[in-house]
């Protein structure tokens, strides 16, 4: 439960599910979040939701009573207005830190085959209503009210810049970016998701959290949504993430499984955000700086750091609606698995016998010299570095990838917005790859002509 809800609000409540993922996965988060996304696959018969919803209640009042009965203050409130979300946090003590970066985002996300895993193809296809789940970035579930789906997504991150306003931003932004790959453009309600490290000291704390509480919520307002609640844990490190929920009619997503020969691929934002992330942090320690400096300058790496936070910040909605606009067949974020590992789950979910080539690599300025300079250990040109609220991959009609990827420019959309073809998809067998020696496209920083001052009263 949150903290310090709104006087009124009723406390957070959990599925049957996430009493068994908190049981038995306290250990590895990806067992816990797997054993959670296939208990949620078995819908309990409609006549045990009220049993499911008493056992929440019972652990909610449980969470309620060892928190100082804030159990009984929602129920006394039951029948008020939902509040904002607005938790205090929580004290700890030690030294803030910040870790885990996008490779922790790969290791967390929960992707873990394809999407009709339990049916046959053709079972699948003959379903009279879209219906995704695990392997791709969002549930869709048809409801019983007729035409209308349920359109869900959760995702964490661990912090990976260290201004915590933005950072707030980008988890945010990440959370989204699953509806937003759907071609869903309206998000109905978000939670939070926050675990607060106990090696924080209380100034610490009381400085840092606030900020990254007021980022999130400040994208999600951007978003047109609002976060009414969520979950805080105190933990060994910070962990932020959240839940974006939206009740949809047919023509308002996307199903990402309608690729065909002759589609071009087109990605939205550029690649190289955690070599960016590393090599920022490099220039405090001078052994794995010497490595680089002949390759790059310090100026560079800010700027390639900057540049990095804004685009990671920047929400994927434009190119969400611009998916409806030029009749996109498919489409994924870009995240912990890289350029190519999400391609080739793409691939794996479309109807056709198609392949992904991928010829082009839009990489922030001097990244893929610094990733050659280190041995390539990133895996930048081999598609497999992990990127952090990265750009939509989409699967668009060839005569309409030029347009989309010159409409995305336009002012009318705010500044920051790019896109680039990438690749092809050609008549395969369901698979993705990147050419032998791709074209690097050296991306310039935008921020260089920007005045830059992300965190909410900063100074230069």
């Amino acid at each position: 439960m949150i903290p310090g809800l709104h006087e009124g609000t009723r406390p957070h409540t959990h599925t049957r599910a996430a009493h068994t993922c908190r049981a038995e996965g306290r250990g590895r988060a990806g067992g816990a979040v797997s054993r959670h996304v296939a208990l949620q696959r078995r819908a309990p018969p409609r006549g045990n939701a009220r049993g499911m919803r008493c056992e929440g209640e019972r652990e909610g009042a449980g969470s309620a009573e060892r928190g100082g009965g804030r159990e009984r203050e929602g129920k006394a409130g039951k029948g008020r207005k939902r509040g904002g979300f607005n938790p205090p946090v929580p004290g700890g003590g030690g030294g803030i830190f910040y870790s885990g970066g996008a490779e922790g985002a790969r290791r967390a996300r929960c992707i873990v085959g394809p999407r009709w895993e339990s049916r046959s193809r053709e079972e699948a296809e003959g379903e009279e209503a879209a219906r995704a789940g695990i392997g791709m970035d969002t549930c869709v579930i048809p409801l019983r009210h007729g035409g209308l789906s349920l359109v869900q997504t959760t995702d964490y991150i661990y912090p990976i810049v260290d201004d915590p306003y933005m950072m707030g931003r980008i988890a945010c932004a990440n959370v989204l970016s699953d509806l937003y790959a759907m071609g869903v453009t309206e998000c109905d309600n978000m939670l939070m998701l926050l675990g607060i490290s106990n090696k924080m000291t209380d100034r610490e704390r009381d400085k840092v959290m606030p900020l990254i509480i007021q980022g999130f919520k400040d994208a999600a307002e951007e978003a047109g949504t609002s976060v009414t609640g969520g979950q805080t844990v105190l933990n060994p490190w910070i962990v932020l993430g959240g839940v974006a929920t939206t009740v949809c009619q047919p023509n308002e997503f996307i199903m990402p499984d309608n690729a065909v020969p002759g589609d071009v691929l087109v990605l939205t934002k550029p690649l190289g955000t955690q070599v960016a992330v590393a090599v920022h942090q490099w220039l405090d320690i001078p052994e794995k700086w010497n490595k680089i400096k002949l390759v790059v300058t310090q100026e560079d790496v800010e700027l390639a750091y900057q540049e990095a936070m804004m685009n990671m910040a920047r929400l994927n909605r434009t190119a969400a609606g611009l998916m409806h606009t030029f009749n996109a067949h498919a489409a994924t974020d870009i995240t912990g698995f890289g350029i190519l590992g999400h391609a080739q789950n793409l691939a794996k979910q479309q109807r056709n016998e198609v392949s992904f080539v991928i010829h082009n690599l839009p990489v922030l300025a001097k990244m893929a010299a610094v990733s050659k300079a280190c041995g390539n250990m990133f895996g930048l040109m081999h598609g497999t570095c992990p990127e952090t609220s990265g750009g939509l991959l989409i699967c668009l009609p060839r005569e309409q990838a030029a347009r989309f990827c010159a409409e995305i420019k336009s002012p009318k959309y705010g500044e920051g917005h790019q896109a680039w073809i990438i690749g092809i998809v050609e008549k395969g067998n369901r698979t993705a790859r990147i050419i032998d020696k791709p074209r690097i496209i050296e991306v310039a920083p935008q921020v260089a002509t920007q005045n830059v001052n992300p965190t909410p009263g900063a100074t230069s």
